[in-house]
């Protein structure tokens, strides 16, 4: 009888620990989690609202044609493909935040510009076509 209840309390104690364990990973997987959704969101809101750039000057010229009735979205993922921007999206939501006004042409642009020199760029008509603004 002794033994019988000398096994039931290592088995209780046994579950215990187990138990214990698992909520200590759940606990740390949830924390971690939390910390690494707040870090790519401060990353991303920081590209939206910071003076970010995708290298240091002086840089690397990249010329980059703008047609009419190109949506943001597309102008976008141009600069990105060309590294002149970081991302793609904070770029989008900044343009849509800040309502510019993006005007088709050629243009020059660095890859060591902030996102509010490149739009202080597209956003003037360019030399080689004037007209309406791309969407």
């Amino acid at each position: 009888m002794a033994s019988r209840s000398t096994s039931e309390n290592t088995l209780k104690i046994l579950s215990f620990i187990i138990r214990l364990m698992l909520n200590i990973i759940f606990y740390i997987a949830i924390i971690y989690l939390i910390a690494r959704i707040s870090q790519i969101t401060y990353n991303f809101t920081y590209q939206i609202f910071g003076q970010v750039t995708s290298e240091e000057a002086p840089g690397t010229d990249v010329v980059i044609q703008i047609k009419k009735g190109e949506s943001t979205m597309n102008i976008a993922s141009k600069l990105e493909r060309n590294k002149v921007i970081v991302n793609k999206y904070s770029f989008y939501v900044k343009a849509k935040l800040k309502k510019y006004v993006i005007m088709p042409g050629t243009y020059t642009v660095n890859t060591s510009m902030t996102y509010d020199e490149i739009f202080t760029a597209i956003t003037v008509p360019s030399a080689d076509e004037t007209g309406e603004p791309a969407e």
